[in-house]
């Protein structure tokens, strides 16, 4: 299988919409709108193809975004002056299990010492507990640094951390 990560692409939208929603239970929502101001703020925001067909994204932030309303990218911004936040990395069923996580965060890694920043970020559900996310996430070295409770309690979150 011939996989490629290559920088999203105005005509990826209805892909990276689709896959949002159809994953939309562990993720927040995004339209037109929200695919556009990603794809304008967006430190990394990529897309993974298997034999040409579009498989996974990943969204990734700087710090320093005011008008980003995520309650987690607003908790790191109380916590760390620099950071890369991953917002979202979703990768299709079809495509699971394949190494597609590690590849991006990899990629992350990259990227965030290039900017030399020594912090990475990103969330993972405990309520609803996600044993998978958190078992992959210690794997990448990753460590809890806090919790909090989101969606006006619907969701409690491990916030993580992958210091360089």
């Amino acid at each position: 299988m011939d996989l490629q990560i290559r920088n999203v692409e105005e005509k990826d939208m209805a892909f990276v919409l689709e896959l949002n929603r159809v994953n939309v239970e562990v993720l927040s929502p995004m339209d037109e709108d929200r695919f556009r101001y990603f794809v304008r703020v967006s430190d990394l925001f990529q897309v993974v193809e298997a034999d040409g067909t579009p498989v996974a994204f990943l969204i990734a932030l700087r710090e320093g975004l005011p008008d980003y309303t995520s309650e987690n990218y607003i908790w790191f911004s109380g916590q760390y002056d620099k950071f890369l936040y991953v917002d979202r990395i979703v990768i299709d069923e079809t495509a699971r299990r394949l190494g597609l996580g590690q590849k991006l965060y990899e990629g992350v890694f990259q990227r965030a010492r290039q900017c030399g920043i020594d912090k990475v970020t990103a969330e993972v559900d405990i309520i609803p507990y996600n044993a998978s996310s958190l078992k992959f996430h210690e794997a990448m070295g990753f460590a809890e640094v806090g919790q909090q409770v989101i969606r006006g309690g619907e969701i409690k979150v491990s916030l993580q951390m992958h210091e360089e």
